[in-house]
């Protein structure tokens, strides 16, 4: 178990050493943990996340997220968390093209990887407006289009729920100390986005390489791939560029241009609508033409972990994802989609095609295998804690 959280183990082992500690006693422990600092531990050439002046991070906070974001009532039927959607073994994907809510219902795009998530400029595939961890935690417990979580109508029943729990009535008072009543959906999404700006992955064999020296922690198929991603004209380090290997990136004292989405051709369906709805990008929030199909750069670390690709994973494998670029925009024939996505006119010009033999295409996907990183996928302070404590 992390260190982090050793002041609020030490409060819950109290818990179990009868008759010699009082329940209060506990709580006024847990409540000074609470109040301390976290103590980020950065990797090198990683700038401190940016976090908002209302949810200062704390061990206790951070542990308290952690059960949240695994505990399966969270759901309106109680069969899904959080984690459900966002499964460390697959960098905190779920796999599926769609993601697929506790109703059974498919959500129109996959789901985001979480890594790293503390520095991402913006939280989903199309929507411009959403910057807040804290905010974002409530659509997929309580929006309707489509359902996911399915608390809608149930959040003091699952207050309740909280409230009767032996645990949180630990944790909550902890992680918010001198709150009169800490079992509030804010405190909520609170410690949950607590837990996941904790998410951070730089330990891949390419880490090891540029900033520990480490020669041999990558191929040298993989270096050249790094030569390829960085040349002309791939090109592919311009959206995919910096610490997170993407243009949507955020962190303290971040100064620069505005947030990029883009289009990348994977679409050209006939009519004044080129991507098939719902998936029109930040369209749906601009209602600007030239926005129809602009989505959000996401980060390549761990990418080979997070298949199927793009925001509705159509792409199945590293290798069709090549394939698209390579083409300058997908080319679909024989279904309702049919069109040649190099010629959609949002396409960023920086689509333009390129050739690649056999023995490149190789090279570049073992330079993006090789920003898989073990120990963020491993690591026990971010696996389910419920089987632990």
């Amino acid at each position: 178990m992390s260190k982090l959280y050793f002041p609020i183990v030490l409060v819950i082992a109290t818990l179990s050493v009868v008759g010699t500690v009082s329940f209060a006693a506990a709580q006024t422990a847990g409540a000074r943990a609470g109040a301390d600092e976290y103590q980020w531990k950065l990797p090198k050439g990683f700038p401190k996340p940016r976090v908002p002046a209302d949810n200062p991070m704390t061990p206790a906070k951070v542990y308290l997220g952690t059960f949240l974001f695994y505990d399966q009532r969270m759901s309106g039927n109680g069969t899904e968390s959080c984690a459900t959607c966002h499964r460390q073994a697959l960098a905190f994907t779920d796999g599926k093209a769609q993601a697929v809510g506790s109703t059974g219902q498919l959500h129109p795009r996959g789901a985001m990887s979480l890594v790293n998530v503390a520095y991402s400029a913006a939280l989903t595939w199309s929507n411009p407006n959403e910057h807040s961890l804290e905010h974002q935690a409530l659509t997929p417990m309580f929006g309707d289009h489509p359902v996911e979580l399915g608390l809608t109508g149930k959040g003091e029943a699952f207050l309740d729920v909280l409230r009767s729990d032996s645990l949180y009535r630990i944790l909550f008072p902890a992680a918010f100390p001198g709150d009169p009543d800490p079992f509030t959906i804010q405190n909520v999404t609170k410690a949950i986005a607590s837990f996941e700006r904790t998410i951070i992955s730089a330990s891949s064999p390419y880490d090891r390489y540029h900033y520990e020296g480490d020669d041999k922690a990558i191929s040298d198929s993989a270096k050249r791939g790094e030569v390829l991603f960085f040349s002309e004209p791939l090109s592919c380090f311009r959206c995919h560029g910096g610490f997170n290997f993407s243009d949507a990136t955020d962190f303290e004292g971040r100064r620069g241009r505005e947030i990029q989405f883009h289009n990348t051709g994977l679409y050209n369906i006939a009519g004044a609508i080129s991507y098939p709805a719902p998936n029109l990008g930040i369209y749906e929030y601009t209602s600007k033409q030239e926005d129809i199909g602009k989505f959000k750069v996401p980060t390549l670390r761990n990418i080979a972990l997070s298949a199927p690709y793009m925001h509705d994973g159509s792409a199945k494998t590293l290798d069709a994802v090549l394939d698209h670029y390579s083409a300058g925009g997908r080319t679909i024939v024989g279904s309702p989609n049919a069109g040649e996505g190099f010629h959609n006119p949002n396409k960023d010009p920086l689509i333009r095609g390129f050739k690649l033999s056999a023995q490149e295409r190789a090279d570049l996907i073992a330079f993006l295998e090789s920003l898989t990183d073990d120990e963020v996928i491993h690591d026990q302070s971010f696996a389910n804690p419920w089987g632990r404590w």
